[in-house]
């Protein structure tokens, strides 16, 4: 029989719930694309400090959200669906029509536990696919969402500089504030699951303790994500010095488009091809590929096109790491492994733009690319390391369980 393409697709779609879930998913994301920017102009434009001082405040945001991820998957492991997303929303929707008339110092000290308690829209749209795609089904179904993820990113910082300088910081802020409340009710109302029917536990079941399923395989996948999103981050910081530096500011946005095109169109290829590429050879591929485009940053239309074989893997990449965790982490911590994915790579952009921003100060954006794909590549070889040593020890009790299993 021929093979058409798009049917993994084409079936995917057609599943019960999967794509009023996808669409909630992405409209829930899009609140969460618009803070950065509109944050750092707030910042920067209404309280008169700069660009550190912003990032100070969005550096608080991420590491609330890396810290409160993986404690909140455990909890809708736990409790379910509603009560997080209830009191995450209420949480986001107040901070967010609250900070345009907070100071700077206040802002600091309530962007932490505002991250901490933000709705995790990514580790819960990935956890519905799960629960409601097929395991043979989920590469297409993940690169679906990945895919919708990239689309939010193009549309969602434009929106918000739009918004913030066409309308005042207050309207804006609490605008977006009001899409968090809005999409959480939502969220809340569906109750898409979280589990299917066959991965439901027993009552009074007891929860699989976490050093029986948070293996050396899994952490090594973590820590390659982490790289991933590492060399991602400084990539674009890289990007932009560049066309600064060179005086061709004004074609960030194009460039900025092209790159997330180019993502989902290596995310379509690995969602409908039969046999892809693993995680780790998909994230040295995007590492080794950025180590070179410092020699072509000019002019802006060739650093685009340079740009281009890296971004092709971004979405697989990103794809085959949610896969990969979906399939090691038990149904009944779902939440708490998707949790940890979202930690891993708040901590890779946490590094990535510093690191990649030192480089650049202290050398040329040329360097900035290839700090972002050696930084990627130092973490990824961790997490590839770790694996090969880890996997002998994985071996003999795999071994002891089968000869058991034949006497």
């Amino acid at each position: 029989m021929q093979y058409v393409p798009f049917t993994p697709y084409r079936r995917v779609l057609t599943l019960p719930r999967v794509r009023p879930s996808m669409a909630l998913m992405f409209f829930a994301r899009l609140p969460m694309t618009m803070t950065g920017v509109t944050l750092t102009l707030y910042v920067v434009s209404n309280l008169g400090h700069g660009y550190g001082a912003a990032g100070i405040v969005g550096a608080a945001s991420t590491l609330g959200m890396a810290l409160g991820a993986p404690l909140l998957g455990r909890s809708i492991d736990r409790y379910g669906l509603r009560p997080v997303v209830g009191v995450c929303g209420v949480t986001s929707t107040a901070f967010w029509i609250a900070v345009p008339h907070l100071s700077y110092a206040v802002l600091v000290v309530c962007a932490l536990p505002a991250g901490f308690l933000s709705v995790p829209a990514g580790s819960l749209a990935r956890q519905i696919l799960a629960a409601l795609v097929p395991a043979e089904q989920r590469r297409a179904a993940y690169s679906l969402d990945t895919i919708l993820v990239e689309a939010s990113f193009m549309i969602g910082p434009a929106a918000g500089i739009a918004a913030i300088t066409s309308l005042s910081a207050t309207v804006t802020l609490s605008g977006i504030g009001a899409i968090f409340g809005v999409t959480a009710l939502l969220i809340f109302l569906l109750n898409p699951p979280i589990r299917n029917e066959d991965e439901l536990a027993p009552i009074g079941s007891v929860r699989p303790p976490l050093r029986s399923w948070l293996s050396g395989r899994l952490l090594a996948t973590l820590l390659v994500a982490a790289g991933t999103l590492f060399c991602l981050v400084g990539t674009e910081v890289a990007t932009l010095a560049a066309l600064r530096a060179n005086g061709d500011v004004g074609w960030t946005g194009l460039v900025i488009v092209v790159m997330c095109a180019a993502s989902m169109a290596g995310g379509i290829v690995h969602g409908a091809v039969k046999r892809s590429l693993p995680q780790g050879v998909l994230m040295l591929l995007l590492a080794v590929l950025v180590l070179p485009v410092g020699l072509a940053d000019q002019p802006w239309w060739l650093l685009m096109l340079v740009l281009i074989p890296t971004n092709l893997l971004c979405a697989p990449t990103l794809a085959a790491t949610t896969e990969t965790v979906s399939t090691m982490a038990p149904p009944a911590v779902r939440g708490e492994a998707m949790g940890l994915q979202d930690a891993s790579t708040r901590l890779g952009l946490a590094l990535g733009s510093p690191v990649v921003g030192f480089a650049i100060d202290h050398s040329s954006p040329a360097w900035g690319f290839f700090a972002a794909g050696a930084g990627g590549l130092v973490l990824a070889a961790f997490g590839l390391l770790w694996t090969r040593r880890r996997r002998p020890a994985a071996v003999a009790p795999a071994l002891a369980a089968a000869v058991r299993a034949r006497r």
